[in-house]
């Protein structure tokens, strides 16, 4: 290209503008001058210079052209340009030439860069749109973001205030074009997601029922009701295609993808003024915002009906989405992996980066709302023997089944979806309704505690305790109350229990050592290193003798200045409030063990927890020793206990067996009672002819 200008500037253009001289009338000597020189420069180029390597510049040439033109533009010029139309039009075509020899570059750049769209932005943005409604179009989208980069050619440095307001236009632009085009790219990539989730949960266990039943309907040759639904089709029969031209709505998708997809292969990032621009990360705070939507659709949650997904359906959901998104790997260059983490990752929290409820927060008020709730009644029962809790048959049904929600498999969803995180906030909330609880408890201690300490001191005294029980108030709603903190620890033990499978799963290597180190830890011990301990390996729902949140709950419990010997003295009565309350269970019908749930059908055996945790706490706070205040209720409960048996009516001791089967469970749970303690203070033979009864009137009704 230069050897061929330079014939072509030395050979026709030094004639050509030689010639326009010549047929001239007019010439004054400065322009004369100016011409002559143009003219000599020309000629002295040779193929040589391009063959030596020679650099031209021809800055100078073009210099002396402004000049010409500044002399010949002013009014009464001697060499008016008007009348020479032939000599602009010669030398506008040598300056081209000359650039194009001496600065190439720098010719193209300046007839390909884009600025002057800077002026036009409804017009620019409206060659935007047009192209995104055009599939053929979309992997050019890219463009029109990149043209913003060129706006920085408008800037010129005699005008430097100009420079502020072509930089926010440019962001401006390029911001809202890749806005636009992220928002189209996540909106594919979610409804891809969105296909394959709905492919996926047919292939759910929950779906298989209808199989099933035909299936068993044609093995027995029997007919199929007339009433039944049509049969669906079965999982994979959208794979079934005739014509490979017939497109399905998941090709479209693809085929979309694959081309707003390509728009981002152009570039990885570019330069607009002094800003560095990365397209995919807009693309990612895209998917960010809107997976994040997503999963709170799919919980569904219906604060009014107390509707909520199940926490394996929506595990199951998010895996398919995760899975989807990975696929998107392959035609972008992006890190999906720190997308996922990002989105779940926000939701352990209460809050998500917006402000937002999520899934923990929704979990979280339903399991306490709806659940735990209904279980201090006799809705929903605790059942030991499967680990859940268990919706009893009354008339008012509920609008959900416990046991689909409390299960194992769904606590270790629940665990694997919120984490450590989310679990340690559930458990604060849960310790605040604990809390709660405790402090009404204190108060009803409080009032009766006059009685209290008369019947702690007469309790081998059966006519003095038949008074002072009299005299007693508020015993029922005391039980009820220590009923529902059991209830409470209870769910909460189950939880730990499934995050502690999960941590089992997913990273043995810090399980392991977490619980060497708690069961290192011995009752000599200091009792900050042991609760600092505790915390640790709570956090990884390891099960610990002294409940660290618990602890920490009732140390954070307003006293009203009451002294820390105050308090010791209402904490143990509080034990003998319970204590010589027991009684009364055997009163409620409900109170009869179920063997196949392995509990109470008012959930009384929640109290075994209640009362070797709550006490366990509340004594650690105190500094005092939990085995000896423990030692001191099971004694006065077993003496109450036995004089069930002496002064109540055949009526009212129909439960007596059930309620006998408590101090089995207290002494079973607790660390620091053993079976020798509790002989020691109520026969044996007793417990063992319970639990001969109970299970007796099982299997009668069961028959």
């Amino acid at each position: 290209v230069q050897r061929y200008h330079v014939q072509y500037l030395a050979q026709f253009d030094a004639l050509l503008l030689n010639d326009t001289i010549q047929n001239m009338y007019v010439c004054p000597e400065e322009e004369s001058v100016l011409l002559s020189s143009i003219v000599s420069t020309l000629s002295a180029l040779s193929i040589k210079q391009v063959e030596n390597k020679e650099e031209f510049d021809f800055k100078a040439l073009r210099m002396d052209w402004l000049r010409l033109q500044a002399y010949t533009s002013v009014v009464k010029a001697l060499l008016p340009m008007k009348d020479y139309t032939d000599l602009p039009k010669a030398m506008n075509l040598i300056q081209f030439h000359t650039r194009i020899v001496d600065s190439l570059e720098d010719l193209l750049h300046e007839t390909s860069e884009l600025s002057i769209l800077c002026f036009f932005p409804r017009v620019f943005e409206k060659m935007f749109n047009q192209s995104s409604e055009e599939t053929a179009m979309k992997r050019y989208l890219m463009s029109f973001p990149l043209a913003c980069s060129h706006f920085s050619q408008c800037a010129h440095a005699l005008c430097p205030e100009e420079a502020d307001i072509l930089e926010k236009r440019s962001l401006s632009l390029c911001v809202t074009f890749l806005e636009q085009i992220a928002k189209q790219t996540s909106g594919v990539i979610l409804d891809i997601c969105a296909e394959q989730r709905n492919l996926s949960d047919q292939l759910l266990p929950k779906h298989c029922a209808e199989t099933i039943s035909a299936a068993r309907h044609r093995k027995q040759k029997k007919q199929l009701p007339k009433n039944k639904e049509v049969q669906k089709e079965k999982p994979g029969a959208e794979s079934l295609r005739k014509n490979r031209i017939i497109e399905t709505n998941v090709d479209k998708l693809h085929l979309t993808l694959t081309e707003l997809s390509s728009s981002y292969t152009l570039c990885m990032d570019f330069p607009v003024f002094d800003h560095i621009v990365v397209p995919t990360e807009f693309l990612l705070s895209h998917l960010e915002m809107r997976l994040s939507e997503i999963i709170l659709k799919m919980i569904n949650y219906n604060q009014t009906t107390q509707e909520i997904a199940r926490p394996s359906d929506l595990l199951a959901g998010i895996r398919t989405y995760s899975t989807s998104l990975h696929n998107l790997s392959s035609y972008i260059n992006v890190d999906i992996t720190r997308l996922v983490k990002n989105v779940l990752l926000q939701q352990t929290q209460p809050l998500d980066s917006h402000g937002g409820h999520t899934i923990t927060h929704l979990y979280t008020t339903w399991y306490l709302e709806a659940l735990l709730r209904q279980a201090s009644g006799t809705l929903i029962v605790h059942c030991p023997t499967m680990q859940c809790f268990v919706s009893q048959t009354t008339d008012s049904e509920l609008t959900f089944k416990a046991e689909e929600f409390s299960d194992v498999s769904e606590l270790q969803a629940l665990a694997e979806l919120i984490g450590p995180y989310g679990i340690k906030f559930l458990g604060e909330n849960l310790m605040w309704h604990i809390t709660s609880q405790v402090s009404e408890l204190k108060k009803m201690v409080i009032e009766n505690m006059d009685v209290l300490v008369q019947m702690k001191n007469n309790f081998d005294k059966p006519e003095e305790m038949v008074i002072l029980k009299k005299r007693l108030t508020g015993g029922e709603n005391v039980l009820k109350r220590m009923t529902i903190i059991g209830v409470i620890l209870s769910f909460r033990s189950m939880v730990q229990d499934c995050l502690k499978d999960i941590l089992r799963k997913h990273c043995p290597f810090l399980l392991e050592p977490i619980t060497y180190l708690r069961d290192f830890i011995t009752p000599e011990a200091n009792i900050q290193v042991t609760l600092s301990v505790f915390e640790l390996a709570s956090a990884a729902g390891l099960k610990c003798d002294i409940d660290p949140d618990l602890v920490a709950a009732i140390r954070n419990m307003k006293t009203d200045n009451t002294s820390c010997e105050e308090e010791h003295k209402i904490s143990r009565l509080l034990l003998i409030y319970v204590a010589v309350s027991l009684p009364i269970l055997a009163l409620d019908p409900n109170s009869f063990y179920n063997q196949e749930h392995g509990g109470h059908n008012n959930n009384i055996h929640c109290l075994a927890t209640a009362i070797n945790q709550l006490s366990a706490a509340m004594f650690t706070v105190q500094n005092k020793n939990i085995e000896q205040q423990l030692k001191e209720f099971l004694l006065l409960a077993s003496s109450t206990l036995l004089q069930l048996g002496q002064n109540v009516e055949k009526v009212e001791v129909k439960n007596r067996e059930s309620v006998y089967l408590l101090l089995d469970m207290i002494v079973e749970e607790s660390p620091y009672l053993s079976q020798d303690m509790l002989e020691s203070c109520f026969p044996y033979v007793l417990l063992r002819n319970a639990y001969r009864e109970v299970h007796k009137s099982f299997v009668i009704t069961m028959t």
